[in-house]
C-alpha cells in the first residue's frame, strides 16, 4: 500500500492524511466542488474532484482511486465508512478498503441483527423487540410487555438519527409510522425495532482494535453521556464513577466475541449504564469521531493503527502493553448559533488554544468559509490531564483561548456544561441538556 484516497472531508480528512506522511504514504484528496477551500487540498499529494457537493457516490470515488493512481481508500466517518456495499465494491474493484470487513460492517449495520449477535454471545442487551417489528399490533404488544418509555429506533440507522422517545401509549403508533417513513427515506429501509428507554442512563463506549486473526485489544472506555437531541458534544475518558473493573470485564467479554469473528481494524460497542449494568445498544465499525481521547490517554494512533493493518505491518496486538494515563476530555466545536441552527461563514479571525496537555483537530484557518452543505462540526478541543479535574481546568483555558470571528459557534454551551454541577461531581446523564 503506497497511496490512499481520501474519501472524507473536514478534520477527520487532514487528521487521516496526517497519519499516512508519518507513515510515508501518498495521499490523495477527493473533494468536491462545495468544498474547494479545505485545508488538506494543499498539503496532499493531489486532489481530485468527485462532483458538485456528494461523497457519497460509490462510482465516482473508486473512479477517482483508480485515475490518481491510489491503491487504498480511507473512508474516515460518516459518509459511506459503514456501508458494507461500498467496501465491497472497493474491494472488487482490487483497492484496499481501509476498515473493518464487509460482513462485519453489514452484520453491525444491521442493529437488530447486531443486537440479537451479541446477546446470544452474552452480552447484555436491552429488554426490546428481537426482530423488525411487523405492525402496530404487535407494536403495541411488546411496549406493554416491557412498559413505558420506550425508545423507537430504525434497524439501520446512525448518527444520532432514526430515534424517537416514546413516554406514553398515546403516540405509538403516530410515532411508529411517522420514524418508518423517515428511516425509509433516509437509510433504505423502513424496519423499526423497540427497546426500553433508561431514565437517567449514561453512554458508555468501547474502543476495540482488532487484527483480522483472531486477536482484539481494547483501549478503555469513553463516557460520551453530554448529548443534545441524541448527538454528542463532550467525551472523556474514563467514564467518571464506574469501576474500572467492571469496564475491563465488560471489555475483554467483547473482545472475546470480536475475536470469535475475526474482526479486523477499529471499532465502538456502545452502551447504555444504568443501576450499576450495562446494556448493549450498538456497534460503530469504523474510526470514531471522539477518537483522539482515547489517543491522549494510550499515547497510540488509532488512525495510524488503521493503515498499518491496511499496509499488512500492523505489529502485533498486546494487551498488555496498553497503558492508560491520567484523563482526556474532548469538546466538539460546532459552527451553530444560540437556537443549535448551523452558522455558515467565512472565517474573519481565528485563534486556537494551545498549551501542554491541549490538542486541537479542526481544518479552519482564516479565510475559510465554512460551508453549509455539510455537518457543523469544524473543530474538536482535545485535553489531557493528570485527572478529571486537571484535564476540565485545561479545558475551561483551552475554551477561553478559543477565538473565532466570522462565524457563532457553541463553545458558551461548552463552558456552561464544564460548570454543571453535576458533570463536575460526575454524576450526569444524557438528559443533562433539555432535548438531550
Amino acid at each position: 500500500m503506497k497511496r490512499v484516497l481520501i474519501a472524507n472531508r473536514g478534520e477527520i480528512a487532514l487528521r487521516i492524511h496526517r497519519a499516512c506522511k508519518l507513515l510515508e504514504l501518498e495521499t490523495v484528496a477527493a473533494y468536491t466542488k462545495a468544498d474547494k477551500e479545505l485545508l488538506h487540498l494543499d498539503l496532499v499529494d493531489d486532489q481530485i474532484c468527485v462532483g458538485q457537493h456528494s461523497y457519497i457516490n460509490t462510482a465516482q470515488l473508486i473512479s477517482a482511486a483508480q485515475i490518481s493512481g491510489c491503491d487504498a481508500i480511507h473512508p474516515g466517518y460518516g459518509f459511506l465508512s459503514e456501508d458494507a456495499a461500498f467496501a465491497t465494491s472497493v474491494s472488487n474493484a482490487g483497492l484496499i478498503f481501509i476498515g473493518p470487513d464487509a460482513l462485519h460492517i453489514s452484520l453491525m449495520g444491521d442493529k437488530i441483527a447486531a443486537r440479537q449477535s451479541l446477546a446470544d454471545a452474552g452480552i447484555p442487551t436491552l429488554p426490546g423487540s428481537s426482530q423488525a417489528i411487523a405492525d402496530e399490533a404487535e407494536l403495541r404488544l411488546i411496549a406493554d410487555r416491557i412498559g413505558f418509555p420506550v425508545m423507537l429506533k430504525a434497524a439501520h440507522g446512525g448518527g444520532g438519527m432514526g430515534i424517537q422517545l416514546v413516554e406514553d401509549e398515546t403516540k405509538l403508533g403516530d410515532t411508529f409510522n411517522a420514524l418508518s417513513r423517515q428511516a425509509e427515506s433516509l437509510f433504505g429501509s423502513s424496519e423499526i425495532y423497540l427497546e426500553k428507554y433508561l431514565v437517567d442512563a449514561r453512554h458508555i463506549e468501547i474502543q476495540v482494535f482488532g487484527d483480522g486473526l483472531g486477536s482484539v485489544v481494547y483501549f478503555g472506555a469513553r463516557d460520551c453521556s453530554v448529548q443534545r437531541r441524541h448527538q454528542k458534544l463532550l467525551e472523556e475518558t474514563p467514564p467518571p464513577g464506574i469501576s474500572a473493573t467492571d469496564v475491563d470485564a465488560l471489555s475483554r467479554h467483547c473482545c472475546e466475541v470480536l475475536g470469535f469473528m475475526n474482526y479486523a481494524s477499529a471499532g465502538t460497542l456502545e452502551f447504555l449504564y444504568a443501576d450499576g449494568q450495562f446494556y448493549f445498544i450498538e456497534m460503530n465499525t469504523r474510526i470514531q469521531v471522539e477518537h483522539p481521547i482515547t489517543e491522549s490517554l494510550c499515547g497510540i494512533d488509532l488512525v495510524g493503527m488503521q493503515l498499518e493493518l491496511a499496509a499488512g505491518c500492523l505489529p502485533p496486538l498486546e494487551q498488555l502493553s496498553i497503558n492508560a494515563k491520567g484523563h482526556a476530555l474532548e469538546c466538539r466545536i460546532n459552527a451553530e448559533d444560540g437556537d443549535y441552527k448551523p452558522t455558515p461563514g467565512q472565517i474573519l479571525d481565528l485563534r486556537f488554544p494551545g498549551g501542554p496537555g491541549v490538542r486541537v483537530d479542526s481544518h479552519l484557518y482564516e479565510g475559510y468559509s465554512v460551508p453549509h452543505q455539510y455537518d457543523s462540526l469544524v473543530a474538536k478541543i482535545i485535553t489531557l490531564g493528570s485527572d478529571r479535574d486537571d484535564a476540565i481546568k485545561r479545558m475551561i483555558c483551552a475554551l477561553n483561548e478559543f477565538s473565532v470571528r466570522g462565524i457563532s459557534t457553541n463553545i458558551d454551551l461548552h463552558k456552561k456544561v464544564l460548570s454543571d454541577e453535576a458533570f463536575r461531581a460526575g454524576h450526569h446523564h444524557t438528559g443533562l441538556l433539555s432535548g438531550g
